[in-house]
């Protein structure tokens, strides 16, 4: 079906810009994947984004997911609430355009709670920490609809923004055929 979606582009390059999210009564656990494993980051893509269109890697095949996570650029990370999966974040560190948030979002049952505060800082911080100038990421019209707000929220900016109509996919989400 096609569809108007409207991308938004945020970005944070002054440290002193990002806002502290609030404090938890059950803090989440952030911990980085280390070992690529395309089982995980799949799961975590369809359960974070299967609402929110998030379709274009499902037609990979388990050797594509492993090429992509296997470069020394990309590293994942995963929340942890309660010893559970809540969450994660993809960052892929771009020496000419700084650290990108390829991916992120926490899953249904996690959100409206706080933790993606906690976790979009990380992300942040991280980005910095691997001596990036620059954390950015995109979001558009067909991704949660506080997307965009809790990304500002935590101090990130719009720098563009950029609208065109698109074929947008509903179909079920699984495994391409071998």
């Amino acid at each position: 079906m096609l569809r108007d979606v409207t991308t938004y582009y945020l970005e944070i390059t002054d440290r002193s810009a990002l806002r502290a999210p609030r404090s938890l009564d059950l803090p989440c656990e952030i911990r980085q994947a280390r070992i690529p494993l395309p089982e995980l980051n799949r799961f975590l893509f369809v359960a974070v984004g299967r609402d929110w269109h998030w379709r274009a890697r499902l037609k990979w095949t388990r050797d594509q997911w492993l090429t992509y996570m296997g470069r020394p650029e990309l590293e994942t990370w995963v929340a942890y609430v309660d010893g559970t999966p809540a969450g994660y974040y993809e960052q892929d560190l771009q020496p000419e355009s700084g650290a990108e948030i390829v991916n992120f979002g926490l899953l249904p049952q996690f959100t409206g709670q706080g933790w993606g505060g906690q976790l979009l800082a990380h992300a942040i911080q991280r980005g910095w920490a691997r001596g990036a100038q620059r954390v950015w990421l995109h979001t558009c019209t067909l991704d949660h609809p506080q997307a965009r707000a809790h990304y500002m929220a935590r101090g990130m900016r719009q720098y563009d923004e950029q609208t065109i109509n698109r074929e947008v996919d509903d179909g079920p989400v699984h495994w391409p055929e071998i």
